[in-house]
């Protein structure tokens, strides 16, 4: 367990963010929900600086069980979340997509998350998930070591295109590339699937602007703002500011994101981080929360 003595004072600075913009609350879409033993397994990774960690010490901030994490991004406001979930190796999704299924059933507040894999079956999984209601899936291309563009794949992109449900993609390749990390493989992808809703993970750390230019040329990419602009990240792969107007100008197409609970600081951190890059307050008020209320469809403030 973490200790979170401060838990109420963090809650307090967090609505005190979203409640200072005239926000209903936030809309967070990249945290973390899986099988308990899965997540620990996730974060013993992190604690031995596993090699796609960067082998930089990452240090989780909140170890709470699966309620009380849930209840902690209730008390910050937190609307709507999702349970960012992935596998590493074939066999796991069709398992993992189950149990995001009862998630999502006892956890009203989470977006009904999927994911895949390149595998025999994937597309016949992926149409399950979708008619099951799934919102939004997950890709892990540097976990899962495996080529997007891949033609074991190409099936479940055009259902998941044709059906308009979004897909959050770790492509980029930080904290350390992947094998198939990278814009080129995305970007074959999209020529392929134009109406594809990807959503680009952490920015695409640290190529972001590359990813910035396939949002600019493909109008269902959008990006996330997981980790990008703190200041753990700005050490490792800091964002060029010559490229703050083109984020501006995509205003309607970036996304709250926060690697919840696997941050190696607090939460309101990465708020702080977006603010000072002095955007103004609009681009604030649809990054934190319009933009992905549209996307899903949630109600608006």
């Amino acid at each position: 367990m973490s200790d979170h003595s401060g838990t109420r004072s963090e809650a307090d600075d967090v609505r005190r963010f979203w409640e200072g913009l005239g926000l209903p609350g936030l809309v967070d879409v990249h945290t973390h929900f899986m099988p308990e033993r899965v997540l620990h397994k996730v974060w013993a990774y992190f604690d031995a600086l596993g090699p796609l960690t960067g082998g930089v010490e990452w240090p989780i901030s909140y170890r709470e069980g699966e309620g009380e994490r849930a209840a902690l991004l209730r008390a910050f406001g937190v609307r709507a979340f999702t349970a960012m979930l992935y596998p590493h190796k074939p066999g796991m999704a069709r398992w993992l997509n189950d149990w995001a299924a009862g998630f999502a059933r006892r956890t009203p507040d989470c977006l009904h998350t999927s994911t895949l894999f390149p595998e025999p079956g994937v597309e016949g999984y992926v149409r399950d998930a979708v008619e099951a209601g799934a919102r939004v899936f997950k890709a892990h291309v540097q976990v899962g070591g495996y080529d997007p563009a891949g033609e074991a794949l190409d099936a479940a992109w055009g259902l998941l295109a044709e059906a308009g449900v979004p897909v959050v993609i770790h492509c980029g390749s930080g904290p350390a590339p992947g094998t198939y990390t990278g814009p080129e493989r995305v970007a074959r992808v999209l020529a392929r699937h134009p109406r594809l809703r990807l959503v680009v993970a952490h920015l695409g750390m640290p190529e972001y602007e590359e990813f910035l230019g396939l949002a600019e040329r493909y109008g269902e990419v959008r990006l996330d703002t997981t980790m990008a602009f703190t200041d753990f990240s700005e050490r490792m792969a800091p964002f060029p500011r010559r490229a703050l107007p083109r984020l501006a100008a995509l205003g309607d197409r970036i996304l709250l994101g926060s690697d919840f609970p696997n941050i190696p600081y607090p939460y309101v951190h990465q708020l702080h981080a977006l603010e000072r890059l002095g955007l103004g307050e609009e681009w604030l008020r649809a990054v934190c929360h319009d933009n992905a209320a549209a996307l899903f469809g949630l109600p608006g403030r």
